[in-house]
């Protein structure tokens, strides 16, 4: 048989549902709980105190919360006919309330409402799609002042600190998944770049960029042949059109910074690992050959191929069987990766990527001591 807490639980399910209906201005209750339990004969036979101690719980939280038990009779085998529940009803609003003890969450919801329906009916719709976030975010009125301004200032082309709104600083920043649903309702389609996932590129905000590091191995193309180790951002370096005829891509630091001084070349690094995303599509590398150093690993590989989805031509470096060989008292235990199928790499870089993948092995490229990697580095270097 039902018990309160099962009632609770029940209108809890409920809940929803009602404030759909509270936004619609429709009734919700009554509403009634039909799925009560199955009671038997041996329930009543055999187990007479039980069922009695379960009927005064439900009578004792029917006087305490105000929900009715519908009683009926039915006809029982050897017993012949008894009254038994056969329903729960919760008759209002107000012992729903009771019961679920939703009522402050209730009352911001309402006080939230009304304030969306005042200060900008347009994000209703959206709210219909989200009634539960007009409880569990209660800062609308600042929320309300950012999609004022994007609507009145699309794409602004200022960092998010930048913006003219009477919120604190970092208030977009720690909203950002909720701004962007509701942007992408209120904003007209040509103020979103929809293809971007990055908050500040999808609505036209400037952003932090990413820093690329530059080692001029040849210092006559350095800046005023000095400045021969240099950060800059991604979109200067997209411009810089600098007259080398290598590059080298490291994924380790120290490997970046040991490079030897080379004619005619530089070297970049750009955080590591996967980052080297951030060399895609750069007008001028496609001039360049470009050789990629990346530790020999399943991740390694990979990137290697990603790399190479961006530079065809790219050349890898001591990623090969012969390193594997001649260096195997250096490998570790690397991180488990799905095997993935990698197009861009050649026949026997994809061999030693799929055993590398399978024992899970791992050669960071620091370890070769480094006068090994010059000689093993530079003669390579020297037949292109």
């Amino acid at each position: 048989m039902i018990t309160p807490q099962e009632i609770k639980k029940q209108c809890l399910n409920w809940w929803k549902e009602l404030l759909l209906y509270i936004m619609a201005g429709e009734e919700f209750f009554p509403r009634s709980i039909t799925r009560i339990g199955k009671i038997t004969a041996k329930d009543i036979l055999l187990k007479l105190a039980e069922h009695k101690v379960a009927i005064a719980e439900l009578q004792k939280g029917a006087s305490t919360y105000g929900y009715s038990i519908e009683m009926s009779e039915k006809n029982f085998d050897k017993i012949g006919f008894q009254t038994i529940p056969s329903s729960i009803v919760i008759p209002s609003l107000d012992v729903y309330l009771r019961i679920t003890r939703k009522r402050s969450e209730l009352d911001i919801f309402t006080r939230n409402l009304h304030y969306i329906e005042t200060a900008m009916p347009r994000l209703l719709a959206w709210a219909k799609n989200n009634p539960l976030r007009l409880i569990s975010h209660n800062t609308w009125s600042d929320t309300v002042k950012v999609c004022q301004y994007f609507i009145g200032n699309p794409r602004p082309n200022l960092y998010i600190r930048e913006l003219p709104i009477n919120v604190h600083t970092k208030y977009i920043e720690e909203n950002k998944d909720l701004l962007r649903s509701l942007l992408d309702t209120v904003l007209p389609e040509s103020a979103i770049n929809s293809e971007e996932k990055t908050f500040e590129k999808r609505y036209g905000l400037k952003i932090a960029e990413p820093l690329i590091r530059i080692r001029f191995l040849d210092t006559s193309l350095a800046y005023n042949k000095v400045l021969t180790d240099i950060s800059i951002p991604l979109t200067t370096f997209s411009r810089l059109n600098c007259p080398c005829k290598r590059l080298f891509v490291t994924e380790n630091k120290m490997n970046f910074l040991t490079l030897p001084q080379l004619p005619d070349s530089i070297a970049l690094w750009s955080g590591g690992g996967f980052n080297v995303s951030y060399l895609k599509d750069i007008p001028w590398l496609k001039n360049v050959q470009s050789f990629y150093w990346g530790d020999l690993d399943a991740q390694g590989l990979q990137i290697l191929n990603q790399f190479r989805s961006y530079y065809p031509s790219t050349i890898s470096l001591l990623m090969n069987w012969d390193t594997f060989h001649r260096y195997t008292h250096l490998f570790k235990e690397g991180t488990p990766a799905p095997l993935q199928f990698l197009p861009n790499l050649t026949a026997d870089e994809y061999s030693l990527y799929q055993h590398l993948q399978e024992n899970n092995l791992r050669l960071e490229q620091e370890r070769i001591p480094h006068p090994d990697s010059l000689r093993i580095f530079t003669p390579f270097l020297s037949r292109y």
